[in-house]
């Protein structure tokens, strides 16, 4: 089965939830719970095929970029209703425990050096993840600020060019170096980062909570809470299908 080529709309009409035509229908069992890939493999495979088919197609289709595509479908669908709020956004990480080690993994220095990854994500001021990354637990946040930004997508609008650039970009004390300010400056975005020893972190936490709060929600999917992949690109699929999940939900919110 090939990776699809595009993502439709269905249908909605008013009090009923859009529908999205795609693979998404494969994972729309995916919970807080956990994205079951026995979900994957049944549309995927045929009779006589095991589970790791559904690995496979998995692999293959976030080679192809579906599931990146598909985060970006629904992020343009949110651009085009106005959802996404430009004036500000945050970036922040979280640390994932590895059980099994594997690519992208180092000790973590915040849980006595055992093997773990790191999530890096920015979000709008309502907390809609916009770009994600994956690295190794003891690389500092500083060092993928500039990937993670250059990383927001160009997202379609109502009105006007496409537009990837918020206003303020908010972040907490790991990113207060020079270079992460001018690299922002250089970029048109206005640096609202926390300065060690002079500032609270709680005067900037009434904007960057909303990335805390979307960081909370990735660890509420068991398939990324914990690290039980070898591979980078199966972990970091898994996790361009959270956020696609997230936005999904936002669909709704706004759309129903």
């Amino acid at each position: 089965m090939p990776a699809p080529d595009s993502f439709e709309w269905g249908d909605c009409e008013q009090g009923s939830r859009p529908r999205l035509r795609g693979p998404s229908s494969s994972i729309a069992s995916g919970t807080p719970g956990g994205v079951a890939m026995t979900a994957v493999s049944q549309e995927t495979a045929s009779p006589g095929n095991s589970v790791r088919f559904g690995w496979r197609r998995l692999h293959e289709w976030h080679q192809a970029g579906v599931w990146e595509r598909l985060h970006r479908v629904l992020l343009d669908r949110l651009g085009y209703a106005n959802a996404i709020n430009w004036d500000r956004a945050a970036v922040d990480s979280a640390s994932v425990p590895s059980k099994k080690g594997g690519e992208e993994t180092g000790p973590n220095p915040t849980d006595r050096g055992k093997p773990g990854s790191k999530r890096h994500i920015i979000v709008d001021a309502n907390g809609i993840p916009l770009a994600l990354r994956i690295s190794p637990a003891n690389r500092h946040d500083s060092k993928f600020l500039e990937t993670l930004v250059d990383a927001v997508p160009a997202i379609r609008q109502c009105a006007g060019r496409p537009r990837r650039r918020p206003v303020k970009l908010h972040a907490d004390k790991g990113y207060d170096f020079a270079h992460c300010r001018q690299a922002l400056r250089r970029r048109g975005i206005i640096p609202r980062i926390a300065r060690r020893g002079i500032e609270s972190s709680e005067r900037l936490g009434r904007h960057r909570w909303v990335v805390e709060r979307t960081l909370a929600w990735f660890a509420r999917f068991r398939r990324i809470a914990v690290r039980y992949e070898r591979r980078a690109d199966i972990f970091t699929a898994f996790h361009y299908i959270a956020a696609s999940l997230i936005c999904w939900r936002f669909v709704q919110r706004w759309f129903c």
